[in-house]
C-alpha cells in the first residue's frame, strides 16, 4: 500500500497476518517513584540495565500490527513499519559502509515523514544472546517500558549535536526524533518489540527520568501502568522491514509525540529459535 507524504511515497507494510495476539508480562515503573536513575549499559556478555527504581509486570495483551487497518502511522499511533532493503550485508562490520547506510535511512525518513532535513546521529547494536553481546560488544534489549526522550532532553540533543545558531534557528521550527529499528539477521522471534499506541496513553503515565552514559547526561520516559495502554508488535520482523518509532516530535496538533516501547518473551518464539540482533538507528528530522 503506498501513502503520499507530501510529493513523496513510501510502502507502508499492511500485510494481514495469520499470527495471534498474544498475552505477556512487561515491565512498568511502579508509582510513587522519586526521579529515577537510568545507567545506560557499556555493552559486552554481562550487559544489563541498571536502573534505580522499582518496576511492577503486568500482564497484557499485544496485538498483531499488521493486522491493523489503516495501518498504523507515524503520526496516528507513533510507530509504521516500512518495507526497506538494504545495501549492507554485514551490520557488525557497518563502519566500512556507515555513509551508504545513512543515505539509506536519511532518504527512508525524509520519505515517511515529509521532513525537509535529517541528521542521523547514533546506531546502537542489541541481542539477547550473551555470546552475541561478548562477541560483538553489543548491549543488551530494553526490557523496561521507555521512550527514549522528554521535550527537555529533545531540545538538548539538537543543541548538543548543532552548532549554537543553527541549533537556534532549527528550534523555532517543527522538529522530531525517529527511530529506525530493524533484525540484522533474520526474523526477530525472541525479545521483539511491543509498542504502545500514543492515544492510548496519557501524559501523566510518563515519569521523566534521569539517563546517564558513558559521554553524557540526558533524560528518557519512563512509564506506569495504565489499563487503557493498547500495546501493539509486528510479528517476525524480516531483515528488509524498518520499524519506524517516533520518539519525540515538538508539534502540539494532536499527532503523536512518543511511543513508550519494550522488548518482551514472545510466547510464540519457538524452542531454540535464534537470539535476537537488532540494530536501531536515531535521527533528528527537521520540517
Amino acid at each position: 500500500m503506498l501513502l503520499e507524504f507530501g510529493h513523496m511515497q513510501q510502502r507502508i507494510i499492511q500485510t494481514m497476518t495469520q499470527h495471534p495476539d498474544v498475552t505477556a508480562p512487561v515491565r512498568y515503573l511502579a508509582p510513587g517513584q522519586h526521579r529515577p536513575i537510568y545507567i545506560a549499559s557499556q555493552g559486552g556478555a554481562d550487559a544489563a540495565l541498571s536502573i534505580g527504581a522499582d518496576f511492577e509486570e503486568h500482564m497484557v495483551t499485544i496485538h498483531n500490527a499488521r493486522n491493523l487497518q489503516p495501518a498504523a502511522t507515524l503520526d496516528t499511533q507513533g510507530f509504521c513499519l516500512i518495507d526497506h532493503p538494504t545495501s549492507i550485508a554485514d551490520f557488525y562490520q557497518l563502519d566500512d559502509n556507515i555513509v551508504a547506510y545513512e543515505a539509506e535511512i536519511m532518504s527512508l525518513v525524509l520519505s515517511a515523514t515529509g521532513a525537509a532535513d535529517a541528521l542521523v546521529f547514533d546506531h546502537t547494536l542489541r541481542s539477547d544472546s550473551r555470546q552475541v553481546r561478548s562477541e560483538h560488544s553489543t548491549r543488551e534489549p530494553a526490557s523496561v517500558i521507555h521512550n527514549d526522550y522528554t521535550p527537555a532532553s529533545a531540545v538538548k540533543r539538537v543543541r548538543d549535536l548543532l552548532p549554537e545558531q543553527e541549533a537556534e534557528q532549527r528550534l523555532q521550527q517543527r522538529f522530531a526524533i525517529i527511530n529506525v529499528w530493524r533484525s540484522i539477521r533474520g526474523k526477530v522471534l525472541n525479545s521483539p518489540l511491543a509498542l504502545c499506541s500514543y492515544a492510548s496513553a496519557q501524559p501523566t503515565d510518563f515519569v521523566a527520568s534521569e539517563r546517564r552514559a558513558k559521554d553524557r547526561i540526558g533524560e528518557l520516559q519512563l512509564v506506569t501502568f495504565n489499563p487503557a495502554h493498547r500495546w501493539f508488535y509486528f510479528p517476525e520482523q524480516k531483515l528488509n522491514e524498518s520499524l519506524l518509532i517516533k520518539t519525540f516530535d515538538s508539534a502540539t496538533d494532536g499527532r503523536a509525540r512518543g511511543v513508550a516501547h519494550t522488548a518482551f518473551d514472545n510466547p510464540l518464539a519457538p524452542a531454540g529459535a535464534p537470539p535476537r540482533e537488532s540494530m536501531e538507528s536515531r535521527l533528528l528530522v527537521f520540517f
